[in-house]
């Protein structure tokens, strides 16, 4: 099954318990449990900001989606659960821990399994530390993986990395339909927090061509620094997930950061399109200066790392630019440089930017002013022949609005929630009518 028929299944489950809950009682009065953990989970981190907003000290926690399953990773291969596409699950990982889960691929879609590592607050991180994501066959035989660390910013904050198994007709491994395992190991040093790490782990698929296009990458391609975005300053202040990102366009972005904080933002980018991302802390006090203040990194829409860059901080307006990226494209998928081959499909990509709580040290711990300058180059081109719908590996005119509004993931969610509780009281028709249309548009906003 593709991802968005797995999102359909549990569209269809939720609506037909709030049937089911209207005919009973005859209003709806009962939430379903993944819609109320994702209300919670969301107001959360709005009440977290609101306490910071208000100068509070509270730094919002990682916000994980609220419909995500627990499930627990096997020791062994054998013993691994099962993923399903299209879902969202969470679990821990110990220091130095290597935990399993299987997959079941068959020879027409391509599979890519991505791991968000959230370190608890406050604890300490090495150069090094970090984790690895890889999908094995039966024979122990790597398909695809990827390896993330917190570099030279040492201090904790999510890390995303993906594993991928892609269907290749002209390769001898990792080809045949059955089962596979995903296999996610920590790298520790022994001076590190030993703390559990909390793990959102997301399981997609995307489906093949109906021939084979281009494999070369384009020798020339424009990878100079475009000017700043036009159109003066706006505020748009990030979310505190993936789930949670706050959708940008072009433009130039302000928001407020505090020492430990991470805040998300995610930005549709089409097939033939660049993206170009600076971050600007801004002038405070005079202080000593902070090595590796703020980390900015890309993730692609498979919420497979793509880059990230460091920049010290010293009170006075500083600014980190990342290096270009190449234009969306299906070939680039063939490169071995990972910023390359990261931009390997249309979708939203996710910029994170991270300030260390060690600024707090230096100059207190109150917001500093954080730019983010967004630009996205060149004219959409058309999609590569995809066999079957691509599902988030597209750009569509909802997505392109929502960028236009700032929406979030998860409004989609908390929007549906709400009118269904609004309908408490009314009657049962017209309950029923208001709740299956916010599940429908929930429905299609996820898909």
């Amino acid at each position: 099954m593709g991802t968005q028929a797995g999102r359909r299944t549990g569209i269809g489950r939720r609506a037909g318990a709030l049937i089911a809950a209207a005919a009973a009682v005859g209003t709806v009065t009962a939430l379903p449990a993944q819609a109320t953990g994702a209300a919670q989970a969301t107001g959360a981190a709005q009440a977290t900001r609101a306490v910071q907003a208000a100068g509070g000290s509270a730094v919002p926690p990682y916000a994980f989606d609220g419909s995500a399953q627990r499930i627990q990773g096997a020791a062994s291969s054998l013993d691994a659960k099962t993923l399903q596409t299209g879902r969202t699950y969470r679990d821990t990982l110990e220091k130095d821990g290597k935990v399993y889960y299987r997959v079941d691929l068959d020879t027409k879609r391509n599979a890519y399994v991505s791991v968000v590592a959230v370190p608890k607050p406050g604890g300490k991180v090495e150069y090094g530390d970090g984790f690895k994501v890889g999908i094995q066959d039966n024979t122990g035989a790597d398909c695809g993986y990827q390896q993330v660390d917190f570099g030279s910013g040492r201090y904790p904050r999510p890390l995303a990395a993906y594993a991928r198994r892609i269907v290749d007709p002209d390769s001898s491994s990792c080809q045949k339909q059955g089962a596979y395992y995903v296999l996610v190991e920590r790298d520790a040093a022994a001076t590190s927090t030993p703390d559990d790490w909390e793990l959102e782990i997301r399981y997609v698929t995307e489906p093949l061509l109906k021939q084979a296009g281009p494999t070369a990458l384009p020798e020339a391609w424009p990878s100079g620094t475009p000017a700043p975005p036009a159109g003066g300053q706006q505020r748009r202040q990030g979310g505190a997930g993936f789930h949670e990102a706050v959708a940008l366009r072009e433009g130039e972005w302000r928001a407020d950061i505090r020492p430990g904080q991470t805040l998300f933002y995610r930005v549709p980018v089409d097939w033939g399109q660049q993206l170009f991302a600076s971050a600007e802390l801004g002038s405070g006090a005079k202080g000593d200066s902070v090595s590796n203040a703020l980390a900015l990194s890309v993730d692609n829409p498979a919420l497979g790392f793509v880059d990230m860059d460091t920049v010290s901080y010293d009170g006075e307006p500083t600014t980190l630019t990342l290096d270009p990226l190449r234009p969306v494209a299906h070939e680039n998928r063939t490169s071995y440089q990972e910023a390359t081959s990261g931009m390997r499909f249309a979708g939203w990509y996710y910029l994170s930017a991270t300030l260390s709580p060690e600024v707090a040290a230096e100059y207190g711990d109150k917001p500093v002013p954080l730019t983010l300058r967004v630009n996205v180059e060149g004219s959409p081109k058309q999609a590569p022949p995809y066999d079957a719908d691509p599902g988030i590996f597209s750009v569509t005119a909802d997505d392109r609005e929502a960028a236009v509004n700032g929406a979030t993931g998860a409004s989609a969610t908390t929007n549906g929630t709400m009118a269904i509780v609004a309908t408490a009281g009314i009657g049962t028709g017209t309950a029923l009518l208001l709740g299956l249309g916010a599940w429908t548009l929930l429905a299609r906003r996820r898909a």
